[in-house]
């Protein structure tokens, strides 16, 4: 297990750092009301479609809150999120909590993932990023708005030739729900990690194909696991999406499945409206539990993924 990086509270102008409740290696990030309030002033002359169209501006938004932070937040972004001990944030802008603020939640994620990296082209949604809503009946090719089962901890990016070093998921709205709750692990604290990492199964190239939802319309080849520049384990696995082409490959993945989904250490962790959870996408598996079925069940999402831009950053591997 990677030692954790010393954190009691980090306090300075426009935010709060503390360990969650959940992990010590999951992080909070508290943003304060008047920053927020602040940010927005100052982006108002930008509607979401500028952003969309000019991705310059995805970076001037992101300097304008790291300004608002005393120029604190990039560098603190950027350690933290390569941080093998931590990698992993639940981030919550305060009075930014009701669905009609959608496009405000748009630019406040986007100034801060930009802040270290860039958000990848979204194909599902043809944008940087996208929303997406989970009703109570759904008619979708993959488990991403089925509601009523789990949706299996995983990796993004598994499909695509882009590298996906950070995931941000930010809930938008919520309506008659009850469960639902974001599922986590950390690859260190999976304690069959060594038994599957060293399997001859683990460096064998597989292929990876999507539905026709995603948008993406070619097969790539790429392991399971790889190791960063330290040498130590990544992984680049969805369980829906991989193609085992023989008997080993379907009993090897299906038996890593199950160690994973049976995990001590898994995370069952509640993001209220307005916050969104920021992963380091090559050491956090991450996921969704089932919600309980309600008929005006509801709720909205919107996720950006992409790379690390910080030249601190550049070490870790393109895994696709």
């Amino acid at each position: 297990m990677t030692a954790l990086t010393p954190i009691s509270q980090f306090v300075t102008d426009g935010f709060t750092l503390t360990r969650s409740q959940q992990s010590p290696r999951l992080l909070t990030l508290t943003f304060e009301e008047k920053t927020v309030s602040a940010f927005l002033e100052a982006v108002a002359e930008w509607p979401i479609q500028a952003l969309e169209y000019k991705s310059m501006l995805r970076f001037r938004v992101a300097k304008l809150l790291d300004d608002l932070c005393n120029n604190t937040l990039q560098p603190l972004l950027v350690s933290m999120l390569v941080d093998r001990s931590t990698g992993g944030l639940l981030v919550t802008p305060e009075g930014l909590d009701r669905v009609e603020q959608a496009d405000e939640m748009v630019k406040f994620a986007t100034a801060v993932a930009h802040c270290f990296g860039r958000s990848n082209f979204d194909a599902m949604s043809g944008q940087y990023y996208a929303r997406f809503v989970v009703q109570n009946v759904d008619n979708s090719d993959s488990y991403l708005r089925q509601p009523h089962r789990v949706m299996e901890l995983h990796n993004d990016g598994t499909f695509v030739e882009q590298d996906t070093d950070y995931v941000l998921m930010m809930k938008i709205d919520e309506q008659n729900m009850e469960g639902g709750n974001s599922l986590l692990l950390h690859l260190d604290d999976w304690k069959d990690l060594d038994r599957f990492f060293s399997h001859p199964m683990a460096r064998r190239e597989m292929r990876w194909s999507s539905p026709p939802s995603k948008n993406v319309g070619h097969d790539v080849y790429h392991s399971v696991f790889n190791i960063d520049a330290e040498g130590r384990p990544v992984m680049s696995y969805i369980d829906q999406f991989v193609q085992p082409r023989d008997f080993e490959e379907g009993n090897w993945l299906t038996e890593m499945s199950e160690s994973l989904e049976s995990s001590e250490a898994r995370l069952s962790v509640p993001v209220p409206v307005g916050s969104f959870l920021l992963i380091n996408n090559h050491f956090w598996l991450h996921g969704r539990d089932r919600f309980t079925p309600h008929p005006d069940l509801r709720r909205e999402l919107m996720r950006q993924r992409g790379y690390f831009t910080h030249k601190q950053t550049l070490a870790n591997p393109k895994h696709t």
